[in-house]
């Protein structure tokens, strides 16, 4: 899956060549499986930040929407399809493991254990 920089203006011609919205991320895509020359024009260019989602580059992350807003945690981490992080699958889960993240929610956790409600 490559994820695009699809203007809004752009979504239809996008949608027509086979692009397909990811509402999650809230970002196009391209599916695997499909030629990437047709979306030359939206792919990230070397170095840029992708408009919206992340990259698992360092210094990337989310956009906040209402603020605009670059938002990259310590440990945040990119994963390349959808899958919930609390519940990782075979795939993600080595990811979570060399990130540090795994450790941190453990951490997160046992913290919260020791509160009284």
């Amino acid at each position: 899956m490559n994820f695009l920089n699809v203007p809004y203006a752009e979504k239809d011609e996008a949608r027509a060549l086979g692009a397909r919205w990811n509402p999650g991320k809230k970002r196009w895509y391209v599916p695997n499986g499909v030629a990437l020359d047709a979306f030359a024009k939206w792919m990230p260019k070397e170095g840029e930040a992708p408009a919206a989602g992340g990259s698992g580059k360092p210094g990337s992350g989310r956009v906040d929407a209402y603020a605009a807003k670059l938002v990259t945690g310590s440990l945040y981490v990119e994963i390349a399809h959808d899958c919930n992080p609390f519940e990782p699958c075979a795939e993600c889960a080595p990811q979570l493991a060399g990130s540090g993240w795994t450790a941190a929610r453990a951490s997160l956790l046992h913290s919260l254990s020791g509160l009284k409600r």
